[in-house]
């Protein structure tokens, strides 16, 4: 088979945080919103060594077995370089931000900085709230950190300096209610000071080891390290490699430590010590940074000042199919409603259970649970309807990465409020958006489907875009049934021909829809594939856009996130153009269009194009049948195509250049979207 050039995902995906780091960096955007995005950068950048690279270690052990590993190697030595890379970067916008900062009159001061009256003020705050949760970790000769430290959490490395040389022992950064201390105003010249929790730490020293030991210094600073997020083999790797290896090496890959992140200014005999204690060896991810290590927390810092200093909320809009109906299934039974988060009301989803919670014709609620909000009210909805005897089936997904614990518990409470609850189906992730309700009328039973490209999350619909569709038609309810049927029942076998339903028929479908646009262009007719997508990373896939722009089809893509597929390259991809945008809102909805001769075919789906989606997980995609919310869609993704705000071109060095704007009009299309379905009647 003919090899056709791929970006390494891993790359790509860096390439993506790198847009974060743009969106830090720009100085036109409010500066709390500055803020915000270098937590994401950070917090992106813990998954991604806790995913990412970890399962390049694992490539490169298994690939060991098998002779070499000389590409997994390589590209270690290229993730690695990226991130120093994005580190100097970070480094750098937050030196700019923090300098913005501080012309709002916003202070984020280190421990040397406090003046005799704040250091009071912080040592008395230390005491009551911060001291009773700390217990230091000494490190002994037989201590192996990697198994008593938590991943993920930010600790101090504290030198204790004694006269017979020097003792270590680690403090991890307790969680509290905020990780910013604010200080007392400065009321003369109206200055808003914060500490971060750390620093307050590292203020306070002498106090968490009072009485304890002999030492004449004590010295702190902070590291973080990340560890393998993948309890299980990912479904990439040849099993057949795994099944030879010994008991020995399958732990080894399993929960290995892949990182770790300093202060720049820790001694090397430190660096040397947790090295040593970690078992990190030459070419592992030993990332120095700045003096702070948990940049996570500023996704969550308030804006403390005037409101021009962050984005304001967009209100959500209402729609009027629901408003002007009796109920929910009144408005649906007029006809398919689409909505678009978080510019209109997720509350309408929320609405539509709480009225089948107690409406006495509704006989079930299946659904399908991913991931949810703190204090659900979707899973109060739920169990409301099982307390007024309807029969509710909650699929929980327990494999849903970094949620685990909380849907094993989230299965737990729902079956005892009388709800069956399914754990999912033998080898696949059920990650499709599915909601289903029977109700009895007049005219026998009716099914509603919800079909979505996002969670049942009130949280993440505040920040994610993501479509939501409403039907009662028939056919489509039918198969939605029969995705719940597999569900309970993986062993039985059933046909779709309106659902895109991975892992049956998704690939054959896509497949089919890019051959008939390939079969268009080569007979001389106008041949068009606009695609929206998080990760495009699929081989088979990528080679079948190739092969479509070889033949002529123009090719659209918007790709947030990962990009396999290099655009524009010469008798080979010049027909495909792929932009990605970053804004305010993390943009998550999959979207494919297909001109299908002037009669465009539009499907929502909740599936990425990636190996892991198309043939290992459960996904659902929907075609959109009805003409205006078609032509909807449509236009929402033709004014992302013309963002000349917030859109960056994927080319093939992933460069991350700003779409020029020329002589076109400025648009950003997340602002503009808004005012267009807001003129939605």
């Amino acid at each position: 088979m003919k090899k056709y050039p791929i970006y390494p995902k891993e790359l790509s995906w860096l390439a993506f945080n790198e847009r974060v780091i743009q969106e830090a960096e720009d100085e036109e955007n409010p500066v709390i919103d500055r803020v915000h995005f270098l937590g994401i950068f950070s917090d992106n950048q813990d998954e991604f060594f806790k995913v990412r690279v970890a399962d390049v270690r694992r490539k490169v052990l298994i690939e060991q077995i098998a002779g070499s590993a000389k590409d997994s190697k390589q590209l270690l030595r290229d993730i690695n370089k990226g991130i120093a890379r994005l580190s100097v970067r970070f480094d750098r916008a937050f030196r700019s931000v923090l300098a913005e900062l501080q012309k709002r009159r916003i202070y984020f001061l280190m421990s040397e900085d406090l003046s005799a009256s704040q250091g009071e003020w912080v040592r008395e705050h230390f005491r009551a709230q911060v001291l009773p949760r700390i217990v230091p970790i000494l490190v002994t000769p037989e201590i192996d950190l990697s198994k008593v430290l938590r991943d993920g959490a930010n600790y101090l490395v504290v030198e204790i300096g004694k006269k017979d040389g020097v003792g270590y022992a680690l403090l991890e950064v307790p969680d509290t209610s905020s990780r910013f201390l604010r200080l007392p105003n400065d009321q003369r010249n109206r200055r808003r000071h914060f500490m971060i929790i750390d620093e307050a730490i590292r203020y306070c020293l002498d106090m968490v080891l009072v009485d304890f030991f002999r030492y004449h210094s004590l010295n702190a600073w902070s590291m973080k390290f990340s560890r393998d997020a993948e309890y299980t083999l990912d479904d990439e790797i040849d099993r057949s490699l795994v099944e030879k290896m010994s008991i020995g090496l399958k732990q080894r890959l399993q929960a290995n430590p892949v990182r770790l992140t300093f202060d720049r200014e820790m001694p090397t005999e430190m660096i040397d010590m947790l090295k040593s204690k970690f078992g990190f060896a030459k070419g592992d991810s030993i990332i120095p940074g700045g003096r702070y290590r948990n940049f996570r927390d500023f996704i969550g810092f308030a804006n403390p000042g005037e409101k021009y200093l962050a984005n304001q909320p967009v209100s959500a809009l209402s729609v009027s199919q629901f408003d002007r109906a009796k109920n929910t299934f009144d408005a649906i039974d007029q006809g398919d409603i689409l909505l678009y988060y978080p510019y209109q009301k997720f509350n309408y989803f929320v609405e539509l259970l709480r009225q089948a919670a107690f409406d006495p014709n509704v006989i079930s609620i299946k659904i399908n649970i991913y991931r949810v909000a703190k204090d659900s009210r979707v899973v109060e909805c739920l169990m409301d309807a099982a307390r007024n005897g309807k029969q509710v089936t909650v699929n929980v997904e327990l494999k849903a990465r970094f949620d685990e614990k909380q849907n094993l518990e989230l299965s737990e409470k729902l079956a005892e409020a009388g709800i069956t609850v399914m754990l999912g189906v033998p080898g696949l992730k059920v990650h499709s958006k599915l909601c289903l309700i029977a109700r009895e009328t007049q005219h026998g039973e009716q099914l509603y489907a919800h079909i979505g490209t996002g969670n049942f999350n009130e949280k993440t619909a505040e920040i994610y875009t993501d479509f939501s569709l409403f039907t009662c038609h028939q056919n489509i309810c039918e198969e939605v049934r029969n995705v719940f049927n597999f569900i309970e029942y993986s062993f039985k076998h059933y046909d779709f021909k309106y659902l895109q339903v991975s892992p049956f028929n998704n690939r054959r479908k896509i497949r089919a829809l890019i051959n008939r646009e390939i079969h268009a262009a080569k007979s001389g007719r106008k041949a068009v594939i606009s695609l929206k997508l998080n990760n495009l990373v699929d081989d088979s896939i990528i080679r079948q856009l190739y092969a479509a722009s070889q033949a002529g089809v123009k090719i659209r893509m918007i790709v947030r996130g990962m990009c396999a597929l290099k655009p524009g390259i010469k008798g080979l991809s010049e027909n495909i153009s792929i932009i990605s945008i970053v804004d305010r809102f993390l943009e998550h909805p999959r979207c494919l269009v297909f001109h299908n001769g002037g009669d465009p075919e539009v499907y929502l789906s909740s599936a990425d194009w990636m190996t892991r989606n198309l043939d290992y997980r459960l996904e659902v995609g929907v075609p959109i049948l009805d003409a205006t919310l078609k032509k909807r869609v449509i236009d929402i993704l033709e004014i992302q195509f013309s963002d000349r705000c917030k859109a960056r071109v994927i080319d093939e060095q992933q460069s991350n250049s700003y779409v020029k704007r020329g002589n076109k009009k400025k648009v950003r299309s997340q602002m503009a979207i808004y005012d267009y379905l807001k003129k939605l009647k």
